[in-house]
């Protein structure tokens, strides 16, 4: 059974930097695509970036390109993604997604691409 489970949440003030983890498990051998989605207060949840498991090569939204990346602990089975220089509109609800099987992604992640969804963690960010 696949699991994925975020860490790292909460609050900070803009221009700061959080880091978020996602533990994947339960994918056996497969090379999965995970990645980030998020969802702000009365918006639709947008994807912020993938990595491919197998060969680590990444995926940024361009509204976070330059500030946020995506990177991955093979020994752990987790996946972080490092954001700095937050901005009040980066708050909202942070997602871990994945695909079932290999992936090999190089166009950003689309909701249909997504086969399962982590239950989220907050980030809040103060002007």
């Amino acid at each position: 059974q696949v699991q994925l489970l975020e860490s790292g949440g909460g609050s900070v003030e803009a221009g700061g930097s959080l880091t978020l983890s996602c533990a994947a498990s339960g994918f056996g051998a497969r090379r999965p695509c995970i990645g980030w989605w998020r969802q702000a207060p009365g918006q639709e949840r947008e994807g912020v970036g993938h990595i491919a498991v197998d060969g680590g090569r990444t995926n940024i939204a361009d509204s976070v390109k330059g500030r946020f990346t995506i990177s991955q602990d093979n020994a752990k089975n987790t996946v972080y993604l490092q954001m700095n220089s937050l901005k009040a509109e980066d708050t909202g609800m942070y997602y871990c997604v994945a695909t079932a099987n290999n992936c090999y992604l190089l166009r950003p992640m689309e909701k249909y691409d997504v086969d399962y969804w982590g239950q989220g963690t907050q980030v809040t960010v103060s002007s």
